[in-house]
């Protein structure tokens, strides 16, 4: 039968845990609306691995990530959205002027939609992949030298936000991500700073427990060294662990991507044989297709309906149009 071990060294069989899922969700309480769609069972056990199986510490860690996601809500952030959303109404359609983007569509905002987030993207610093790892993971890729903003405040959101939609775009089966980090043009100019690192540390280990499978550091320059060393700090050991360095001249690191990662898929920057391409547009208008799905999963609070038009939901057109007035 299989087994994991617990801190103290007792094994744990999957009876064991079964129950111990059901203990901890008589602990939560009676759960409603987003919070009982978040807290499912694989949730539960993610939130019991991270704590060592342990029910009173898992019980602690995921109340305060009910608490989190009802402050920060993370679920409402969108890539783009109507910004004369304050009241409930019917919006539209809504576009990203700059990038050409024309997205039509009826939205019910009954509850809106607080931040949108495309412009950190516009440089293509953190994406996630158009390819999956050998295990079927999201992959995110992420590019420090391509820093464009230094608002701290977007710049964690938006890494939230890719966090989510990765999560979305999981297949059925698989719970965790890989991250993909090109520290070829690094500097501490460009990175973000100890502060910001320190607070998406804090959102990653108490807020998605078990999701993170591996973290790639690919072609880390020396100067990089004493940013990790304060980093890794703020790291728990289960966490620290799974960050690898790789370099691409080093034979355990090309053995390890290979394992990992298909070649034709993985871009060249990364040692693969695929090249990497960001187009703003396009990764835009696939984000907001995603935020559709979004909405739809977390409920009735904000919906899609349908719309009286010759064009579809989220069509892109060679020119923007202006923003349609809210129906009446």
């Amino acid at each position: 039968m299989f087994r994991r071990k617990q801190q103290n060294g007792q094994e744990i069989d999957l009876a064991q845990r079964d129950a111990k899922v059901n203990e901890l969700r008589a602990a939560l309480g009676p759960l409603s609306g987003r919070k009982a769609k978040y807290c499912t069972d694989g949730c539960l056990r993610r939130y019991l691995e991270a704590r060592n199986w342990n029910v009173d510490k898992a019980t602690k860690m995921l109340e305060e990530t009910l608490k989190w996601r009802a402050t920060y809500k993370p679920e409402q952030t969108r890539w783009v959205f109507d910004c004369n959303n304050a009241s409930p109404s019917f919006v539209s359609c809504c576009w990203i002027t700059s990038y050409g983007i024309w997205v039509v569509a009826h939205w019910n905002y009954s509850v809106a939609a607080q931040h949108e987030i495309a412009h950190e993207g516009e440089t293509g610093k953190v994406f996630r992949a158009n390819f999956r790892d050998r295990a079927g993971r999201t992959v995110l890729i992420m590019r420090p030298g391509m820093q464009n903003t230094n608002c701290a405040e977007d710049n964690i959101r938006h890494l939230v936000y890719l966090i989510e939609n990765s999560i979305l775009n999981l297949p059925e089966g698989q719970d965790q991500m890989s991250w993909l980090i090109d520290l070829s043009g690094f500097s501490l100019n460009t990175n973000v700073s100890m502060r910001t690192a320190r607070e998406i540390i804090n959102i990653l280990q108490n807020h998605y427990p078990e999701r993170l499978a591996l973290a790639f550091l690919y072609s880390p320059p020396r100067i990089f060294e004493a940013f990790w060393k304060a980093v890794k700090y703020f790291l728990d050991p289960k966490t620290s662990q799974k960050v690898k360095f790789v370099y691409p001249n080093k034979k355990e690191s090309v053995e390890l991507m290979s394992s990992l990662f298909d070649a034709d898929n993985l871009p060249k920057e990364f040692g693969g044989k695929a090249t990497l391409q960001y187009d703003h547009a396009e990764f835009s208008h696939m984000m907001v297709q995603d935020d559709v799905r979004t909405a739809k999963f977390w409920g009735s609070d904000e919906k899609p309906i349908p719309i009286s038009s010759s064009l579809a939901v989220n069509q892109v057109a060679p020119e923007p149009l202006p923003l349609a007035p809210a129906a009446s």
